[in-house]
Order: structure tokens, then sequence, then C-alpha cells
């Protein structure tokens, strides 16, 4: 067990139990690998516990697929958790949406204890009121209309079956205060903290009364998160005193930035942030560890080059970053590049078997490959642009110049795609049937034929004008290689000279 007298011990409760708690809403994100990475070494230094909690309240968007999918980065990387929705454990079950009864409880405790009231405000009501606040340049948020209300006048509506909400009772007066542990006190003025929507008109919570209620019940004592949630603790904080719980430690680590000129937050709009388009494209799960352990911590002595083991053994809560660290894709790769030119050659020869011609990889592309190729020399060639990250449009350039179009209006529509693609559910699991049906749609409400669409999706995915069937050749590609190289055709547009085309509806 850890010395307590050791200067780097942690305030607070030993052995810690910590969490992470991403949302299945979407592809897993490098920042869920982030936070995991510095909850998951935070437990095993101090011989604590690391749990796995899906927030899957949000119904419309979270899915199982997307939890699968969260865990199965995460056990790529290493991280493992001692508690989860499928290792179970002692506080579980560890899906918000399996908690029901215990928000409800909850909810119902705060209600008799006068902390949080009913609120009976329409969409529309609550949407002028905060037209009103904007055009008055007021700061946005709930006007406690219905704070205070009767508890007989309340109690009756909802018994009668009235639509509603709860709200918390924020104190109108005075401060919030708690020490972050590595931003030292925090103290947030209560007039400015909204009455917050703690259970939601459907029956599920909402994040701040879940975040607080399973902390609580599964005995988490160190809250390691991003400073994006920062704004947001003043809220857990009362909801703690509401209940009369012991508040957990708090640390919230720097935002993750990109790379670009004003550092703007890490978005999928500016970089690839799937965990897996790194896996895809060969990154190795020790090197990805290392990168992003270097942008939140310090290991001593300028030394950038540390494996997950040394991490542990040596790791300092005080030596956490509150900066906020650039994502470099460049340095990643150059973190790469070095580690594979460190590998025993046999060792490569494995590592490059598995990851490129596995039979899980390999099988899809030799269908598509067998009616096109006459020698087996011709494979490799063929099917190239299943592999590697950018492709070279130059040869292509030609066909990119759309007749009818001008170079301002196909890069819109390729960036148009790019975004869209990313809500819209028929395309979110990246299969065949699903994305060209999506496609077709994108096609007919921007008003461009499917051939143009068609055409640009070919020559920006492939860099090619022949190539196997399209909606084959996007789905064998995924989704975060699509992404990409989209992106990459917008750049390489942007260098091209405007060809002057018109679109359909101003042509002559």
């Amino acid at each position: 067990m850890v010395d307590a007298n050791d200067s780097a011990t942690p305030p607070g409760v030993l052995p810690p139990r910590v969490r992470i708690a991403p949302s299945p809403t979407g592809d897993p994100h490098v920042g869920t690998a982030y936070i995991g990475l510095f909850n998951f070494v935070f437990a095993r230094r101090w011989e604590g516990a690391f749990v796995l909690r899906i927030e899957d309240t949000d119904q419309t968007r979270s899915s199982r697929s997307s939890e699968e999918s969260i865990l199965g980065a995460l056990r790529w990387l290493g991280i493992e958790w001692d508690e989860g929705p499928d290792v179970g454990g002692p506080h579980g079950p560890y899906r918000q949406s399996e908690r029901l009864p215990m928000y409800r409880e909850a909810v119902d405790r705060l209600l008799d204890d006068g902390k949080a009231y009913r609120c009976f405000c329409s969409k529309e009501r609550l949407d002028e009121v905060r037209k009103i606040q904007m055009a008055e340049r007021k700061p946005s948020g709930y006007d406690r209309h219905c704070r205070d209300l009767s508890v007989e006048e309340s109690t009756a509506r909802a018994a009668a079956g009235e639509g509603h909400t709860v709200r918390m009772m924020v104190p109108l007066a005075g401060t919030t205060q708690w020490i972050d542990e590595l931003r030292g006190t925090q103290s947030f003025e209560n007039r400015l903290i909204d009455d917050q929507v703690i259970l939601k008109s459907d029956g599920f919570p909402t994040y701040h009364l879940a975040n607080v209620v399973d902390d609580h019940h599964m005995r988490i004592t160190h809250v390691i998160r991003g400073e994006e949630w920062i704004s947001s603790t003043p809220k857990h904080v009362l909801l703690y005193e509401a209940f009369g719980w012991d508040l957990p430690r708090f640390y919230h680590l720097g935002l993750l930035r990109n790379s670009d000129k004003n550092k703007s937050k890490l978005s999928k709009r500016k970089n690839p942030v799937s965990i897996f388009h790194y896996r895809d494209l060969g990154y190795m799960p020790a090197t990805f560890l290392n990168f992003l352990g270097n942008l939140g911590y310090s290991f001593g002595d300028d030394r950038e080059r540390f494996s997950l083991r040394e991490m542990i053994d040596t790791f300092d809560a005080r030596r956490l970053s509150v900066g906020g660290p650039v994502f470099d894709p460049v340095k990643l790769e150059a973190f790469n590049g070095d580690d594979i030119r460190a590998m025993d050659a046999g060792a490569l020869q494995e590592m490059l078997m598995k990851h490129c011609l596995s039979p899980e990889r390999l099988g899809p592309i030799v269908a598509q490959a067998q009616e096109r190729i006459t020698r087996l020399d011709d494979f490799l060639p063929y099917v190239s642009f299943f592999y590697g990250g950018a492709v070279d449009y130059t040869q292509v350039e030609a066909k990119l110049r759309l007749k009818k179009r001008n170079k301002k209006e196909v890069i819109k529509i390729v960036e148009a795609f790019v975004q869209e693609i990313e809500s819209d559910p028929e395309a979110r699991g990246f299969e065949k049937a699903a994305l060209e049906s999506y496609a077709r749609a994108f096609c007919e409400r921007h008003g461009w034929k499917t051939k143009e669409i068609f055409t640009l999706l070919r020559l920006g995915c492939t860099g090619r004008t022949a190539a196997p069937p399209l909606f084959d050749t996007l789905a064998i590609c995924g989704k975060d290689r699509v992404r990409m190289r989209l992106r990459g055709l917008v750049a390489f547009l942007k260098t091209m000279d405007d060809w002057g085309g018109e679109s359909p509806a101003q042509g002559a």
C-alpha cells in the first residue's frame, strides 16, 4: 500500500475510486481516452478502483453499438476498468438508463425537502423568454416562473397529468465555492447559476442530477475531468449540499486543442477525433497513450517518451497540466515513426500482418478486387487506396472541375457532406445500403444531381476515376478515412484556380 505520508499522495480518501462516464452517442472520442488515461493511472498509482459508467440518458442519440465501440477503443489502448457495464461490480448497474428508480427517489427527496420544484412551462414559453433576454442583452436562463408555486398547486397539477420538468432550487444570493486540486479555490455567484432542470419531462434525469447521484452511490472519491465541466461544478456542489453528501475531490484538466492559429477546442471539423481513426491508420496503442500522457502530464527532466507502466509508477498529481494542450498530429506521427524504427523487424512484420493483412480486413477488399484484376500482382496497386491516409488529387484535377459548378460551390457541397454525415442517423453505421440512401437524400436536399455528388465522393475518397462500386468503397474505407480524405479534397480544391463554372440555377 502507498505510504500515506508520501508527498505525492493525493488528498482525500485512500484508496481512491475514480471514474469516466462517456456518452454512447458517436465514435469513441480521443477526449475520452485522454481523461480515461489519467483516471486509470490515478487509480493504479494509489491502488484504487477505476469505474466505467455509461451515461445513456439521452435516449434519442445513445446506442448500444456506440457503447461497444467505446469499450473496444479503450481496451485497444490498454485502459482496463475494475467495474463497468460488461464486468459488473458492487455498485451497479453501470448504465444510467438502468438506474432510473434511484434518480426518481433522489428527485422526490429534493421536492419533499423544498430544494427542487416542478416547472410546467412549455417549450414555447421558454423560447419566448430566451428571445426577450437576448433582445434585452440579459444573461440567458430560466426566469424562475414556477419557483413560487405552492406545494399544493404543484402537486395537484402533476397528479392531473400535466407535463413538467423538475428544477433545482438555487439560492438567490451568496456564492458557491469549492477547491479544485489543480486550480485552487473556485467561486461562483449563486445569482448567476440557473435553476437547472434535473429531471426531464420524460422521466429521465439530466446530466447534472445523474452525475451527482451516481458518483455518490458509486463512492467516487476523486473526480478527474476536463475543464469544460468547471462551469457545471457549482450546480453539482449545490446538489451535494442539498442531499447532505460529502464532496469528492475535483481535478479539472486542460481542454485538448487543435494545432491551429487560435488553438481552438479539439473538434472533428478540424481534426480526426475518433480513436478508431488512429487505430485504423496504424498508430500503435502504446505510442498513442504516450502521446496523450504528454499532453496533460509532465514526467520531469523534459522527458517525453515513457511507458504506461513508468507513468503509473512515478505519477504525481501535482504534475498534471491545467493549460490547453495542443493535439498535434504531426508530433503523434513522429512518435509513431520513432517507435516503428525501434522495433525488432520480426515484431514489426507480425504487427503489419495483423494490421494490414488480417482476414477480417482483407476479406471485403479481396471481394471487390476479384472481378477487376487479371494478375495477382495487380492486387496491391489496385486496392492501395483502401489503406493509408491522404490521396493524390493531381491526376484527377480536371475531373474535379464539374461543368456548370464553380469552385466555391464544389467546396461548399463537399464541406456540407462531411458535416451532415456526422449527425445523420442513417449514415451513422457507415454501411453500404445506409450510405447510399443517405447520399441520395443529401443530393435531393441540396438540389444537386447524384452524378455530381457521386463523382466528387469517388474522386475525393480514392483519387481515381475507376474504383470498385462507390458505396462498397466508402464502407470499406470507413467513416474516419472518408472524412479525412474529403477534408483533404477541400484543401486541394482551395489551391486550384477558379474554373468559373455556373450552377444550373445560374446558367444561361
